[in-house]
């Protein structure tokens, strides 16, 4: 098993590169790109489709074959307000310069040429409350299962004030047996507020034969293979993270963990 807790290469250029054969698992892929102003990159999709996030900042887009313009608008990530994105399907090429210093999430999948290239956001992302009391979080769903904007992709972002819980109650989407629960692999991109925070994650099986539970900082990325995956954020520190899912299927469903039956 691969390792789970990812920490930043620096904090310059690419600082995270994850591939489906690094993660040992067939579907997901991640990278992160953290820009000064007039820096560029540039990446051929191949056979992965690919949906780009402005996290921070603003860069100027080419994809497919079309000149997107400038996306991006929030200076920072805890503004909480809709992210700009750019989808762009598998056999395409995609660039991106910075206009201003600008965090890019590239998250990637297994391509169909089911859908074509299009800009999601900040039109159509509602800022949603999910849970109740100290299991309160907020979430910006990018494009998930209602959004038919992707092949295999389901990507959302989720603010979790201090001293809450987020992906809780604990559950998992590890077994392909639609439509009770699905199998989803999925990334958990990290950033706290203040920077210099920590939060908390854990994943674990109900069997024990997987049981980690990881202190993560700013801009750590999580990989979650199996196995249930809640996070907790101490008081004083806010969590934000950015999620990227998917498997044989575009479909999430999941089972809660056995001590979690009460809350349900």
């Amino acid at each position: 098993m691969a390792d789970l807790l990812r920490r930043p290469f620096g904090t310059h250029g690419a600082v995270h590169r994850i591939t489906p054969a690094d993660a040992g698992w067939r579907y997901v892929g991640f990278a992160l790109h953290r820009l000064r102003p007039g820096e560029r990159i540039a990446e051929a999709t191949g056979d992965r489709e690919v949906m780009l996030v402005m996290v921070e900042g603003k860069a100027a887009f080419r994809a497919a074959g079309q000149d997107w313009g400038v996306l991006g608008e929030r200076m920072d990530v805890f503004e909480r307000t809709p992210p700009h994105c750019l989808y762009v399907p598998n056999d395409q090429d995609w660039a991106a310069e910075a206009v201003t210093d600008c965090t890019i999430a590239v998250c990637s999948a297994p391509g169909h040429d089911g859908h074509a290239a299009r800009r999601i956001g900040p039109d159509g992302i509602t800022l949603t409350q999910r849970g109740e009391g100290t299991n309160t979080r907020w979430i910006n769903n990018i494009a998930m299962e209602a959004e038919d904007v992707c092949d295999s992709l389901l990507v959302t972002e989720v603010f979790t004030p201090a001293g809450h819980w987020s992906s809780y109650p604990s559950h998992r989407h590890d077994e392909d047996d639609f439509p009770r629960i699905t199998y989803l692999e999925e990334i958990y991109y990290h950033r706290l507020n203040p920077a210099d925070g920590w939060a908390v994650q854990r994943v674990y099986t109900d069997d024990g034969s997987l049981d980690e539970v990881m202190a993560v900082r700013d801009h750590d990325v999580v990989l979650v293979p199996r196995g249930h995956h809640p996070c907790g954020a101490p008081h004083g520190f806010g969590l934000y993270y950015l999620n990227v899912m998917a498997g044989p299927r575009r479909n999430w469903r999941f089972v809660a963990a056995p001590e979690m039956a009460h809350l349900a």
